[in-house]
């Protein structure tokens, strides 16, 4: 097997594809698997930057809405995102086609980019994948991901499969314009470029995209395109299908996905990286992780409950607050309380990830993963 100088394997487990490794970027070296906090303006919802450290060394922002407000050129000025935000960890960034194509902001799409409305000053803008590399090298992230043609899930598979050929051509013109824009920096210096494959839930269609950004070959992979509908069976089976065709020795990032459940099971085929607004979003509606599953705050009974969280959880939420101070601050719709129920849910993510790592390096990943399962299915 090639080396890959961005990534090193230096644990598998034998029962299951699971693996640690060492993913380096020009700044910094991280282990993996990890989980990233979606930080879509420059921080997560109701989390500072120091906190983020506290909760993780990685997070993912969003280029294409950075690039609107407050511009690149600010953040070029700072020296890039992470000294602009004061975060010290891996700053990945997404080239936003995920809100490109959201149906306020679409407009069309064909093979020389995308055109959409600006959601600030409701002009239209064209976005290309060269200008959408210009922007996250600008931005100064450690990784970025190209620009991609992201399907629904209830689109017709015709739909899909167009969406899969613009995301090949684009990932293409990605690739050129990214090396070309660095063919003087140093290698060790270089931002990363990861290419996103998409093809819904069609088997053929994975298979296509896989195969052809490979071909590419990008410094990492992406599965994107989930979280959109599909259910748990039809997700993994198409991430466990991928796994195989994508060589062993790159980085594997699942988009979009942050369930103890799902985060578990896909490291389980080999995946390496994850991102999601779910653990904040459910947070603020109440809905948290705990050791013993998953908690529903704003219900009645913990009205006067003057117990933790979780009380195997040594955050600092558990150590200092009760569920009935939490619920009432959700109830109220109190910042302080969506803070508070945000960084619970993600310091739980971080540990959950911890404890997997601890595992397969023990050879028994696989007997956690049941038992997390079990805990998460009721």
């Amino acid at each position: 097997m090639k080396e890959n100088s961005c990534f090193k394997i230096i644990c598998k487990d034998k029962k299951t594809n699971a693996r640690i490794g060492i993913l380096k970027t020009k700044k910094h070296s991280i282990e993996t698997p990890f989980f990233m906090p979606v930080s879509t303006k420059a921080t997560p919802k109701f989390i500072n930057s120091k906190r983020l450290e506290e909760i993780g060394n990685a997070t993912i922002s969003n280029a294409f809405i950075l690039s609107l407000r407050p511009k690149t050129k600010l953040i070029k000025k700072f020296g890039g995102i992470g000294n602009f935000m004061n975060f010290s960890g891996i700053n990945f960034s997404d080239s936003g086609g995920f809100q490109m194509y959201s149906k306020e902001l679409y407009i069309s799409s064909d093979k020389n980019g995308v055109i959409f409305k600006n959601p600030i000053s409701k002009e239209k803008i064209f976005m290309t994948p060269e200008k959408n590399m210009e922007i996250q090298l600008d931005i100064g992230s450690e990784v970025a991901m190209c620009l991609d043609r992201m399907p629904l899930y209830e689109d017709s598979k015709k739909e899909i499969e167009n969406s899969v050929e613009l995301t090949t051509t684009w990932a293409k013109r990605c690739k050129i314009h990214h090396d070309k824009l660095q063919k003087k920096i140093p290698k060790n210096k270089r931002q990363l470029l990861f290419g996103i494959t998409q093809g819904g839930i069609y088997e053929d269609l994975r298979e296509k995209s896989t195969k052809e950004l490979i071909s590419l070959n990008f410094d990492g992979y992406s599965i994107g395109g989930f979280g959109m509908g599909e259910t748990f069976s039809e997700e993994m089976k198409i991430v466990k299908k991928q796994k195989k065709i994508f060589p062993e020795n790159k980085p594997l990032y699942l988009m979009g996905i942050g369930s103890p459940k799902e985060i578990l099971e896909a490291i389980s085929y080999g995946v390496d990286i994850f991102d999601s607004r779910l653990p904040t979003m459910n947070a603020r509606h109440g809905e948290l992780f705990t050791s013993i599953g998953k908690i529903k705050i704003l219900n009645k009974k913990y009205t006067n409950d003057r117990s933790p969280i979780d009380k195997k959880c040594s955050c600092f939420v558990c150590k200092n607050y009760s569920k009935a101070y939490i619920k009432f601050l959700l109830k109220e719709n109190e910042p302080v309380g969506k803070e508070l129920a945000s960084y619970h849910n993600l310091y739980y993510l971080k540990n959950l990830i911890e404890e997997a790592k601890k595992e397969i390096k023990k050879g028994s990943f696989n007997k956690f993963k049941n038992k997390i399962n079990k805990l998460y299915q009721k």
